[in-house]
């Protein structure tokens, strides 16, 4: 079948352009796609380098299947997750699904390619073309492994359902499975992006009894107040290291600190600033995926401070992603209201400037 995608050309620009989506095989889903979330990472996927199908959030409603599928069936409504776990490897062994050892494009390796249905399922103009993430979110369809896909437990707008799969499993994940705030602990959260308002959300279903957010934008502090913050503190461009807003958190927590601090900007100078903001003890987590070297005053992580970086809020997909739409359901993760705006999928351009400007909470593509 031919369908639309957007492409990553290679060298920094894309396209909207035909591609072929051929019929599953063996452990293979055929998904038509509904709507893509549209994340920093997918304008980042611009200068990799090589073409691809561009985009790693999505949900939509499986088309058909391959013989070896069992889980889902054609008619299924379906959330695809980019961390696919093999289920045999050390890690996944370990429960450390997110980090594959045979399937994940972030932690495997030259193995990355085992996450992916075979590359010749998808081609570009005779070609096959690799898929984001093993993904490809971005078109009118994919073909990816069984273990790619979540089946939807609850009724969800395919808008709201996209976006779980990246953002929405990162905030709240990092906030429950990794760092485990505690009821009534103190959390603040710096940068109040997509990933930011989730770990929110995150920190108000574990029962935080303060939950502080730092932002420069006064227009994101005030969608934070929404979202669960109890207070928030408008940063200063100028001031790179935060000192300021350190001694205003240092300030609300009693002189102490905060027990938990969440870096969610992706901006290498603050990469310390969790460690700067927690108590003695306090967990410190980096969210946002910083890779850069950069250099950590070693005094910050004294008394027992533990400084953490997980990956994708350590998801288990078959197990995560239902808790999280359960909490949907009761009305205590908010996901309608992160959907900002909606677009087609020839305006990925203005999609892309929206959320580089931080116009929207969460922008997503329909189908």
């Amino acid at each position: 079948m031919q369908v639309e995608a957007a492409i990553a050309t290679g060298d920094g620009r894309f396209v909207i352009d035909i591609i072929e989506v051929n019929e599953p095989q063996g452990d293979e889903v055929l998904v038509d796609l509904k709507a893509a979330g549209i994340c920093h990472t997918d304008y980042d996927s611009l200068s990799w380098g090589k073409p691809l199908v561009m985009g790693h959030e999505g949900a939509g409603i499986v088309r058909s299947v391959g013989p070896l599928v069992r889980k889902v069936k054609p008619g299924d409504a379906v959330i695809l997750n980019w961390a696919i776990p093999c289920g045999y490897c050390f890690q996944c062994l370990e429960g450390n699904q997110h980090i594959c050892e045979i399937n994940s494009p972030v932690t495997a390796g030259n193995k990355a390619s085992g996450g992916h249905a075979a590359r010749e399922r998808t081609t570009y103009k005779g070609q096959p073309i690799e898929r984001s993430f093993s993904l490809g979110t971005m078109s009118g369809a994919t073909v990816v492994r069984e273990a790619a896909v979540v089946k939807t437990n609850v009724p969800v707008p395919f808008p709201s359902a996209a976006i779980v799969g990246c953002g929405v499993m990162t905030g709240v994940g990092s906030v429950i499975n990794a760092a485990k705030v505690k009821p009534g602990r103190s959390v603040v959260v710096v940068g109040t992006g997509g990933v930011g308002l989730n770990v929110i959300q995150g920190a108000r279903i574990a029962g935080a009894g303060m939950i502080i957010a730092v932002d420069v934008n006064p227009d994101r502090l005030a969608m934070a107040t929404r979202y669960g913050a109890t207070h928030t503190l408008l940063a200063d461009r100028a001031d790179t290291g935060l000192t300021q807003s350190v001694i205003a958190v240092k300030q609300l927590t009693g002189g102490r600190g905060a027990d938990y601090a969440f870096e969610c900007t992706a901006i290498p100078e603050l990469g310390a600033v969790p460690l700067a903001m927690v108590r003695n003890a306090g967990v410190a987590c980096q969210v946002s995926g910083i890779e850069q070297e950069i250099s950590i005053d070693m005094t910050l992580f004294e008394w027992d401070k533990l400084y953490m970086n997980p990956l994708y809020g350590k998801c288990r997909p078959e197990i995560d992603i239902p808790i999280l739409l359960n909490l949907y359901q009761k009305g205590d993760l908010m996901l309608d209201e992160l959907v900002t705006r909606t677009y087609g999928l020839h305006q990925l351009n203005e999609a892309f400037d929206d959320m580089l400007n931080g116009r929207n909470a969460k922008g997503v593509l329909v189908f």
